[in-house]
């Protein structure tokens, strides 16, 4: 990662809008040094940008991923970390396959009644024809 970037080269490189960039910034999950109305990210930042795209990106709500953030910096070799993280991933990971399930059961039903649905059509098409 470079080693110091501008607002407008965060968002190039991490696909976001500057109004996401500044959220999180109110929302205390990064913190970038400030320069006047300029702000330059660290790789500090960049890192911690990167792991909150991939925690929303598995669906984790942002006081998951400032859990995950904070715990970086306990001295243990980000242990207690990777234990939350793998709890958390676990529970997401559940909650995922049950939407699917949802899902699943969802496009069986949907089919079912377009076809129910198309052939009422035919029918009446040909009772009218």
């Amino acid at each position: 990662m470079d080693a110091v970037l501008t607002i407008r080269q965060m968002c190039d490189k991490f696909e976001v809008t500057a109004r996401t960039l500044r959220f999180y910034e109110d929302k205390e999950l990064i913190a970038p040094i400030r320069e006047g109305q300029k702000r330059l990210y660290t790789k500090r930042e960049q890192v911690r940008v990167n792991l909150i795209l991939q925690g929303k990106r598995f669906g984790f709500s942002l006081e998951n991923m400032r859990e995950l953030l904070d715990l970086y910096y306990l001295d243990d070799q980000q242990k207690t970390q990777m234990e939350r993280a793998v709890i958390l991933g676990e529970q997401r990971l559940i909650d995922m396959e049950q939407q699917r399930k949802e899902l699943d059961q969802a496009i069986i039903d949907i089919k079912e009644r377009l076809k129910i649905s198309n052939d009422w059509l035919k029918s009446a098409k040909k009772k009218a024809g």
